[in-house]
């Protein structure tokens, strides 16, 4: 089952809580997943890992990320507490798999809005064109079924304007973000993980140059809650990972990126090594919050993907 979600709340503004999808959840609900209902047509769902965003309407359920493979099930089962509406499309903010492993599931749990033969019903996953290719290796069943190469897609769903922006070099070289216009949220992806330090995939395409660019069409996106600021509003910016954010949120972030990213530079230009760098701390002042000494993304790895970027730029 799945309960209402309280932990993804931004501390300073206060949501409605799932109740009428959720009217008997248990406080710890055995799948571990929790629902925020973020606007009146918009949730999100938590605890399985990356975030997914789920956008519902008369035309019927619009899905961002699809979560992993073993956690689809959960997923869709909270999905259909959200609506009983069909899937229309699956948008993936890019290649990994905790993003992406449950395509497959949930498309095929869906319907494509103009039919077809019975074995061509299911609904179709959108990406960037290198989701794709990062992801060859994978299951074909959950491959995207429709991609783009330019800048923006876009759609018109559930009465608003879907914006799929295109964000090259960033997190990876296949990363987007979901732009719902009426709504006023923007689905991020892993350009922006708010537990750690953002991941910078220079194998597949990432840079620190491409990230803080990235960053920055984010906060141009984003409006925040001026004049006005005491009121609880303003665009609501949803992360590959962590709680939901605003605008001075993903300008916070974007300025520690930069600052480090700065930092390592400036020690680059005096002509010390890698591990001189690492040494140097570059990420000081920012290491409580964001940094990790072990898991997969430590903030020597960090680092170490900064140094390799901004090398690779100046060959």
């Amino acid at each position: 089952m799945v309960a209402v979600c309280t932990t993804l709340l931004l501390p300073h503004r206060s949501f409605e809580l799932l109740s009428a999808a959720a009217p008997q959840a248990p406080a710890v609900p055995s799948d571990g997943l929790e629902i925020l209902e973020v606007r009146p047509s918009f949730f999100v769902i938590a605890g399985g890992g990356a975030n997914v965003a789920v956008q519902v309407g008369d035309d019927g359920v619009v899905v961002v990320d699809a979560g992993s493979a073993a956690g689809a099930p959960a997923v869709l089962s909270a999905i259909k507490r959200i609506s009983s509406k069909p899937i229309r499309y699956v948008i993936d903010t890019g290649p990994d798999a905790d993003h992406v492993g449950g395509n497959e599931v949930l498309s095929k749990a869906g319907e494509k809005l103009f039919g077809g033969n019975a074995a061509d019903r299911s609904a179709p996953i959108l990406s960037a064109e290198g989701v794709l290719r990062h992801m060859a290796k994978s299951p074909a069943g959950g491959w995207p079924t429709e991609v783009f190469h330019y800048s923006r897609k876009s759609m018109y769903l559930n009465g608003e304007a879907i914006e799929v922006l295109h964000q090259p070099a960033a997190h990876t070289d296949s990363d987007v973000f979901a732009f719902f216009r009426r709504s006023d949220v923007v689905v991020a992806g892993d350009v922006l993980d708010t537990r750690q330090f953002p991941v910078i995939d220079v194998e597949r395409g990432g840079s620190i140059q491409g990230e803080i660019v990235a960053l920055n069409r984010l906060v141009d996106l984003a409006v925040p809650s001026v004049p006005v600021v005491t009121r609880e509003a303003g665009t609501i910016v949803v992360p590959g990972h962590g709680h939901l954010l605003d605008q001075y949120d993903v300008v916070e972030y974007r300025d520690m990126v930069t600052i480090i990213r700065d930092r390592v530079r400036d020690l680059i230009k005096a002509g010390r090594s890698l591990t001189e760098v690492k040494a140097a701390q570059p990420a000081k002042g920012y290491m409580g919050r964001y940094g990790n000494q072990g898991g997969a993304w430590t903030t020597d790895r960090f680092i170490e993907a900064i140094y390799r970027s901004l090398a690779k730029e100046k060959s």
